[in-house]
C-alpha cells in the first residue's frame, strides 16, 4: 500500500470489489431460500428488497432508481412482489440477508471496524441529492456487529456509486440499457431485452466519460478519508472480496 493515496486511486482500488462484496448476497442461497420463506421467489425479492427502501413506491420510480431493466420486466417484479408483501419490510428481510451473509463470511477478517468508520465517513460525506436510491439505504441502521456492519457499508457504497453512475450516465446522455450492454454484453436477455442495441465507438466513449463523472462526483466524499483510513479502507476491501471465496 502507498501512502497518500487520492480519492481517485482509492476508488480505483476498491470499486470493483466493493461492488461484488455489495451485491454478494443478492443471490445467495440462503438469501433465495429467505425469498421463498417470504413467497418471494428469485427476482420478485430482489426488486422488491432493493427497492423497497424508498416505500410504496410507482413500478416507475423504481425504473429511475435502478435503470438499466427493461421497465416492463422490472414493473412485473415489483408489482408481483408487493403483492405479497409491503415494500419496507420486505427491504429489511433482504438487508438482512446481507448482515448475515457478512457474519458467514467476514467474521475472521482483522480490521473490520477501521472499514466500516472509514466507509461511514465516506457515506456521511455524501450530500445524497440525485441518488434517491443511496440516500434510502444509507437511512436504514448499521447493525451493531463489526462483520454485519461490514457488510452493510459495502452494500451502501455499492447503492452509492451504482446511483452516481446512473446519474452520470444519464448526463452524458447514454440510454442504460446501452450502457448495460456495453458492460455486461451477456446479460442482455436477463434484464428483459430480446436482441441487444446497437453500440457504437460513440456509446463507448459516452460510458467512458460517464465513468470520469461518476469519479468526480463521489471524489469529495472519498476525501475525507486521512492516509491511515484510506489504507486500511482499502486493505480491508481485498480481505473481505477475499473472504468471499472462502
Amino acid at each position: 500500500m502507498i501512502p497518500g493515496m487520492d480519492p481517485r486511486e482509492i476508488m480505483a482500488a476498491t470499486k470493483h470489489e466493493l461492488g461484488d462484496i455489495g451485491a454478494a448476497f443478492y443471490f445467495d442461497p440462503a438469501t433465495l431460500e429467505r425469498g421463498k420463506e417470504l413467497g418471494l421467489s428469485g427476482m420478485r425479492f430482489y426488486a422488491l428488497g432493493r427497492a423497497g427502501v424508498l416505500g410504496t413506491a410507482n413500478p416507475a420510480v423504481v425504473q429511475s432508481a435502478f435503470g438499466y431493466f427493461h421497465p416492463d420486466l422490472l414493473a412485473k417484479w415489483v408489482t408481483q412482489g408487493a403483492e405479497v408483501m409491503d415494500p419496507v419490510p420486505a427491504a429489511r428481510a433482504y438487508i438482512a440477508c446481507n448482515h448475515e451473509l457478512g457474519r458467514r463470511k467476514f467474521a475472521d477478517v482483522a480490521g473490520l471496524d477501521a472499514f466500516v468508520d472509514a466507509a461511514a465517513a465516506v457515506i456521511g460525506a455524501v450530500d445524497g441529492a440525485a441518488l434517491a436510491l443511496f440516500a434510502a439505504l444509507r437511512a436504514e441502521e448499521v447493525p451493531s456487529d463489526a462483520p454485519a456492519a461490514a457488510a452493510h457499508q459495502a452494500m451502501v457504497l455499492r447503492e452509492l456509486r451504482g446511483s452516481a453512475h446512473l446519474a452520470a450516465v444519464a448526463a452524458v446522455g447514454l440510454p442504460t440499457r446501452v450502457a448495460h450492454a456495453i458492460k455486461r454484453p451477456g446479460d442482455v436477455s436477463m434484464f428483459g431485452y430480446e436482441e441487444p442495441p446497437t453500440v457504437t465507438d460513440a456509446d463507448r466513449a459516452a460510458l467512458d466519460e460517464a465513468e470520469h463523472l461518476t469519479d468526480r462526483v463521489l471524489e469529495s466524499a472519498y476525501g475525507v478519508l486521512t492516509d491511515d483510513q484510506a489504507e486500511h479502507f482499502v486493505g480491508t476491501v481485498h480481505a473481505m472480496h477475499t473472504a468471499l471465496s472462502g
